[in-house]
Formats: C-alpha cells, structure tokens, sequence
C-alpha cells in the first residue's frame, strides 16, 4: 500500500529539518509532502533543500486546512500524519505507526508520547485526541469530507468520527518522542493565546459533533 507522510508546517524554519531528516531517508514512503501554511520564515527552502514536495498555501489557514491540502495532493492509500516541531523522531516511532494499519489491525493508529518530557507526556496522557501523529487509511479522511472541522479540531474531528463510523483505532506509544511546545517557539504570551485557541476549536468541534445530525 502507498504512504505518504503529510506534514504541516508555519515558521518552523527550525524545527523542520530534523522531521524530514529521518522520513526523506525511509523505503517505507512514497511521497513526504511538506505543505507550507503561510509561513513568513524559511519553512519552504528547508523542506525543498530535503527533496520534499512542498505545497505552499498563500496564507495561513489553520492545520485542518493545510493537512486536508495535503491530502488533496496524492493519492495515497495510507496518509501518515506528523507534526514539523517533533523532537527526538526516529525510523522507529513512524514504522510503529504505519503497522497497525499496513497489517489491517487498524483503520487509524494514534500515537502517544512516552518518556520525551514531563509536560508533552501528561498532556498526551490526559488527552490522548489531540495528538497530531497518525496513521490512517484514505477512506478514513474520505468519511470526514461530510464533517465540518475547523482549524486544530483536525483530531479531535478525526477522533469523534472514529466513534460514530465504527473507524477501528489504535493508540501507539512513541517512546523518547516529544515536540516544541507553542510557548516555547512563540513566546509566553502569543504561545498562551495560541493555546487558548486551540482550545476552543476543540470546544467548538466536541459541541458541533454532538449536536449535529449525520
């Protein structure tokens, strides 16, 4: 089965060359496509310098949007998804993935932080939905064109819609894996807001699953 590794990527310049390091050197995928967000940093020149295909969107529309461009651009039979700040990636962690789903055990693997840092682990822990490493077959994202996502709610949508299709989902431990957290790459201020952000795209999407009728 075909995979391509989708990655969305704003301002991460410098974070980025670390992730397409390690995909850029595996048999396992077909296409590794980087898909520009915006960005107002040297994003696109690093993923191009690694021989990424790169897709750039003319601004900032949010990582649903960027992802589900991505998707758009092949014709993969399994997408793989992975954020461009992960710290610490190995062949290891994206095969751990893959394998669930390659095999037929899984419709989409969800993969959890495991011994990277203290506050990526407890987050991941406490809500194992909102992480942005996955594994899922393309009729998986086929079934979520009738769902309305919005920007961060990307997973959380994902994890919902597992529920209500009877999508089969398994949760993947990606030992000695963490990322950049957004206060971190931001500053505290603009990290916090980002946060917040996310946060309420989260709300939104949980509240419009709910009360909406398919």
């Amino acid at each position: 089965m075909s995979v391509a590794a989708i990655i969305p990527a704003y301002n991460e310049g410098k974070t980025i060359g670390n992730v397409l390091k390690v995909l850029m050197a595996m048999k396992d995928l077909d296409e590794v496509i980087v898909v520009n967000d915006g960005s107002g940093d040297n994003t696109a020149t690093v993923a191009r310098n690694y021989n990424a295909r790169v897709v750039d969107l003319p601004k900032n529309s949010g990582k649903s949007i960027a992802v589900l461009t991505g998707v758009k651009n092949t014709q993969a039979e399994i997408i793989l998804m992975l954020d461009a700040d992960l710290v610490g990636l190995k062949e290891l962690h994206v095969r751990e993935l893959l394998q669930p789903v390659y095999s037929g055990e899984a419709d989409m693997t969800i993969g959890i932080f495991k011994n990277g840092r203290g506050a990526t682990d407890l987050a991941q822990r406490i809500a194992p939905f909102l992480s942005g490493q996955r594994a899922l077959k393309r009729d998986v994202f086929d079934k979520l064109e009738k769902y309305s996502v919005k920007d961060y709610g990307l997973e959380i949508a994902l994890t919902l819609m597992a529920e209500r299709e009877n999508i089969r989902v398994r949760h993947v431990e990606l030992r000695n894996l963490t990322h950049v957290m957004k206060e971190e790459k931001r500053g505290f201020l603009a990290g916090f807001l980002s946060r917040m952000k996310m946060y309420w795209d989260i709300i939104y999407c949980i509240i419009k699953f709910r009360l909406e009728v398919f």
